[in-house]
């Protein structure tokens, strides 16, 4: 099979799926980790996940771990995935969000499961003044 993005990796063997980034295409785990930064450059947190719609296949969501010492204590802190721009300067993405606006934001700890709320999402995006897509949720 041939390496669609003309980047990947491959197994010694040349099988397995290809995994490396391209120009405008990254696999959703190397996001994972990636660090986030308010527009000042200040270290504001890493990307714990993402979250896809399962209906329109966008990222929803990039969840930012944040707080806490050695995973104890980190609080989870979902934004809007349009409220991100990669910044390749940076080598993460940057926000229009101070540490203070993010102490604030909704979060969830690792015990907890607000998505199950719908109302959830919505206060996402109403936190950070944006028009919730999901119109009927």
């Amino acid at each position: 099979m041939s390496d669609a993005t003309g980047t990947g990796d491959a197994t010694s063997s040349g099988e397995g799926v290809a995994v490396n980034e391209t120009e405008r295409l990254i696999a959703s785990d190397k996001v994972e980790g990636t660090p986030v930064y308010n527009r000042a450059g200040e270290h504001i947190g890493s990307v714990y996940t993402v979250m896809i719609d399962k209906y329109s296949g966008q990222v929803a969501y990039a969840v930012l771990g944040f707080g806490g010492f050695l995973g104890l204590g980190e609080r989870y802190h979902p934004l809007p995935w349009k409220a991100l721009d990669y910044d390749p300067k940076l080598g993460g993405y940057a926000v229009d969000v101070s540490r203070e606006q993010l102490e604030r934001a909704p979060s969830y700890a690792s015990d907890e499961t607000p998505w199950g709320n719908p109302g959830y999402g919505r206060s996402v995006y109403d936190y950070y003044g944006m028009t919730y897509p999901y119109m009927g949720i």
